[in-house]
């Protein structure tokens, strides 16, 4: 993943570089203020921890783009009821959030592009397993294991390790509790990539 920097307003963005193109640059709005970002492969990897991505003069054909969908920015996936409050969970993190209506198009999106976030929004919390969700949570732990899946309902309380295990997730975020998801998500994300930076030097060492 490629770091970098929206220049309006300064929110770190992940681009996955595999989806830019080698040979040219390209624009796409930032998923929190709009601003049309303008990044080039070739500059970017030359070795920048996080690059500053460029801010064109203004531009009048794109005024009011409102697609998050367009653009190269690494996604967050939103299955079951879509919600603004979590379309917004997920720019204050940095991604672009995408909508699937049904676990089965989640699962086909999934096994294509891999985004790096799903959020799991069911209509009425039920208890575990989610068994409306089968075919998102059903993938093998390899395939799971690329992407960070947080549940979001009410009755949950955030954090809460014990539900995140029975439900199957790697996080739980009462509704409630979206307006403060930037600190949440750097908090367990950052648990995540420990744990799992540890099991991985132990698969390392076992296998030799």
């Amino acid at each position: 993943m490629i770091k970098i920097v929206c220049t309006s307003c300064q929110k770190p963005l992940s681009l996955d570089e595999t989806k830019l193109p080698a040979d040219k640059q390209v624009s796409f709005p930032c998923p929190a203020c709009k601003t049309k970002l303008t990044v080039d492969r070739r500059t970017l990897e030359g070795g920048e921890g996080a690059a500053a991505a460029s801010a064109p003069a203004h531009d009048p054909h794109h005024e009011g783009h409102t697609d998050d969908e367009d653009g190269f920015g690494s996604k967050a996936m939103i299955v079951g009821n879509d919600a603004p409050a979590l379309r917004q969970a997920a720019k204050l993190v940095g991604f672009l959030p995408i909508y699937m209506a049904t676990p089965q198009q989640a699962r086909d999106y999934y096994m294509q592009e891999f985004p790096q976030v799903v959020f799991l929004h069911p209509a009425q919390l039920t208890p575990p397993p989610l068994q409306d969700f089968g075919p998102i949570i059903s993938l093998t732990p390899t395939d799971r294991r690329k992407s960070f899946f947080i549940l979001v309902a009410d009755g949950l309380r955030t954090l809460d390790g014990n539900a995140a295990f029975l439900y199957g997730v790697n996080l739980v975020v009462a509704t409630k509790d979206l307006p403060q998801f930037t600190q949440i998500y750097r908090d367990a994300h950052g648990y995540h990539e420990r744990l799992y930076a540890a099991m991985n030097s132990v698969t390392k060492v076992m296998n030799g």
